[in-house]
């Protein structure tokens, strides 16, 4: 095991770069040990970084003894190798491997780190498609195997790919919102009063009190607006106490949260929101498509369609679409998640697309604080975004007059002292500003097309998980 040496005249090269351009080319490569195969004079090797593999070959030779092929073949599975080698073309494509038109013949091999002998899950099997399972009566790993031994399970190709095209999400969140103006912020997680004014909420010991955990950085984005910085947006966790045991509910979440000063109309901030994620869209096209089939190849699925600009709807005309499927629900009754996911096959239907917005809800089924539609005291304008027919963003112009959002608060029942801090802040002057917050997760999940968040969650919390 190499503790800590001088740093070396050679420099190691990603297994992605090793391809017939670098044919006869030494190389060093460092890597896991993947598989063995051990077959007379020879030992075949698979040697595996993130999602990328490739072929070592150790041939008993000028390089090679008979002692240094039976030492490869016994590399425990999972062990980190330093490998001095040639790359070479292979003479037919080297079938389960990315590298497929190269092999590289070892030289020299040093174990960095050793793997026992005996591993909670086998990597082949955590990617086998389900399916092809079933067929071939081969193993397959469920879930809750793969979170108890979240640490190898993330080794795999697949969840290699699934967190490097989350990574991109984020990325591509910050480079958007940055380039249209917005400052990202910071807020409090340990907070004085429930966020949304609810109970769902999780309490913590806070020296001689009780404080919470942010279930919305909603109330300090909302703050900055007042405080004049006209766009912002915060990347960070979101906590929830519902002990809703779904496929697409967390109690603790990453929230990419949105909050902007509009001239004249919500629609302004709408359209500014819609065109953010449009734009993360063509970015993960443009940038991921190699994790984008990696994760295909395990959990098959059409790819993601969208347009530009994106489709809105009124929620009165996708009820009346609802209605003609022969769905029975009243003006004012909020989207059960049958009829959401209903309505997302529908509008697939008639417009080909998988993204698209419901506006103006009815005003019953939202948050006291947004703000009635002026035009119709039943609507308000709010916002929903939906994904694969399943929310991934709730938003909507927030009462920015003191006095009305008074009024709304005792409507809806809410002690108005739990809340106090949140009105005052709008009695020194607040611009008209809309908003809304977006689960990094759920977004990962419908855009790759899985059926789990949890897939999407690198150490995911439930009511019934808090390890590892």
């Amino acid at each position: 095991m190499i503790q800590s040496q001088e740093k070396p005249d050679r420099v190691l090269v990603r297994i992605k770069d090793l391809t017939v351009e670098k044919a006869d080319k030494e190389v060093w490569v460092r890597g896991r040990i993947h598989t063995s195969r051990a077959k007379g004079k020879q030992c075949f090797l698979v040697l595996r970084q993130q999602q990328f593999n490739i072929q070592a070959l150790v041939a008993v030779g000028q390089h090679a003894s008979k002692q240094m092929v039976k030492f490869a073949a016994n590399i425990t599975k999972e062990s980190i190798v330093d490998i001095e080698g040639v790359v070479r073309k292979a003479y037919q494509k080297v079938g389960g491997c990315t590298q497929q038109d190269v092999e590289l013949h070892v030289q020299r091999i040093y174990v960095i780190s050793s793997a026992e002998p005996r591993l909670p899950l086998q990597l082949d099997d955590a990617v086998r498609p389900e399916v092809e399972g079933e067929e071939d009566g081969r193993a397959t790993v469920n879930q809750d195997t793969r979170l108890d031994n979240r640490i190898i399970d993330l080794r795999t190709s697949t969840s290699q790919a699934i967190f490097c095209l989350q990574s991109g999400i984020c990325q591509l969140f910050r480079e958007t919102l940055i380039r249209k103006g917005f400052v990202e912020i910071q807020t409090p997680k340990i907070i004085s009063a429930a966020s949304e004014g609810g109970a769902n909420v999780f309490t913590v010991s806070y020296f001689k009190t009780s404080a919470y955990l942010a279930q919305s950085p909603q109330l300090y984005k909302q703050m900055c607006i007042c405080a004049d910085f006209e766009k912002v947006f915060c990347v960070g966790p979101v906590f929830r106490a519902e002990d809703s045991n779904t496929h697409r509910h967390l109690t603790e979440f990453v929230g990419l949260d949105i909050e902007m000063a509009f001239n004249y109309h919500y629609h302004e901030v709408v359209d500014e929101i819609a065109d953010t994620m449009v734009q993360i869209f063509k970015g993960l096209q443009e940038r991921f498509q190699t994790e984008i089939q990696t994760v295909s190849r395990q959990f098959p699925c059409e790819p993601f369609k969208f347009l530009e600009p994106t489709l809105r709807l009124e929620y009165r005309e996708g009820v009346a679409m609802l209605r003609e499927a022969g769905v029975e629900m009243g003006d004012e009754e909020d989207l059960s998640t049958p009829n959401e996911k209903l309505l997302g096959r529908l509008v697939k239907e008639k417009y080909d697309t998988d993204f698209y917005i419901l506006d103006k809800y009815p005003l019953a089924v939202r948050p006291f604080y947004t703000m009635p539609d002026p035009a119709n005291p039943k609507t308000s304008n709010s916002y929903d975004m939906f994904m694969r027919g399943e929310e991934i963003l709730s938003g909507a112009q927030r009462i920015h007059d003191p006095q009305l959002l008074t009024e709304r608060a005792k409507h809806h029942g809410i002690d108005l002292e739990k809340i106090k801090a949140y009105i005052d802040s709008f009695r020194f002057g607040a611009p008209p500003h809309a908003g809304g917050g977006i689960g990094l997760e759920r977004v990962t999940m419908l855009y790759l097309g899985l059926h789990n968040v949890r897939q999407t969650s690198m150490f995911p919390r439930d009511p019934k998980r808090l390890t590892p």
